[in-house]
């Protein structure tokens, strides 16, 4: 019976497996996982998949709130309406080449937004490069099974990277010494806008919590690196 129970879950990794890697291709949808799969997870599987799920949701809610106050950046966009941007990142299948990131992903892409000479959609960049930056954490997938492995430094490189750029956000100005991208912002009595810094601080605790969890689960150490946020450089992933 024991035989029997891993071939089942070694044949349910070999359906679902390579469905998880395969290369996508733009403008097709994602397709949600067939229940079968469920027998080739563990409870940390799941786990993972959750908090990938909440950062999607997360940075969904960041882009929709970058676009309203930045609605100049989609006149520089091939797509004139913020759904259709947001629809294209997380909704449909994609190899993360978008051709206004000029080649870049990730942390490249976060950097773009903060270069006076890009001229192209820093909101699309900033949160694609968040979004990617944060996939390449988990080793770009969005389903796990039993046999793969995240890995906790990972998680917590990137929690330390969504911090500069969340600094970046609010602090670094081009050469006419405006902000690249308006967030927060002062109400008419003084009451100043919090709202992208609890989104922010909610990426950070989800990244930082899956990185605990895995790192008690392997019984592995995460090595702790303090920056000053004004001279902080982005960490690897």
């Amino acid at each position: 019976m024991l035989l029997l129970k891993y071939l089942i879950i070694f044949l349910c990794i070999s359906l679902n497996y390579g469905c998880n890697r395969e290369v996508v291709r733009e403008n097709q949808p994602i397709k949600k996982d067939s229940g079968v799969s469920q027998l080739a997870k563990s409870d940390i599987d799941n786990v993972i998949e959750i908090h990938v799920n909440e950062s999607r949701r997360l940075l969904k809610e960041l882009m929709s709130k970058l676009y309203k106050r930045n609605p100049r950046e989609l006149k520089k966009s091939p797509y004139k309406i913020a759904d259709e941007n947001i629809v294209r990142l997380f909704d449909l299948k994609h190899t993360w080449d978008f051709p206004e990131l000029e080649g870049t992903h990730d942390i490249e892409s976060i950097r773009l937004v903060f270069n006076d000479e890009y001229e192209g959609d820093r909101v699309f960049a900033f949160v694609s490069g968040l979004m990617s930056m944060i996939m390449k954490s988990y080793n770009y997938k969005s389903k796990f099974y039993i046999i793969d492995s995240v890995d906790p430094q990972k998680l917590y490189n990137c929690a330390r990277n969504i911090e500069i750029a969340m600094w970046k956000l609010s602090n670094d100005y081009d050469s006419t010494g405006k902000l690249f991208l308006i967030s927060n912002s002062l109400s008419d009595d003084k009451i100043r806008n919090l709202s992208y810094e609890r989104l922010f601080g909610k990426l950070i605790a989800t990244q930082d919590n899956m990185a605990i969890i895995l790192a008690n689960k392997k019984q592995r150490g995460i090595k702790k690196i303090i920056q000053n946020m004004a001279t902080a450089v982005f960490l690897p992933i």
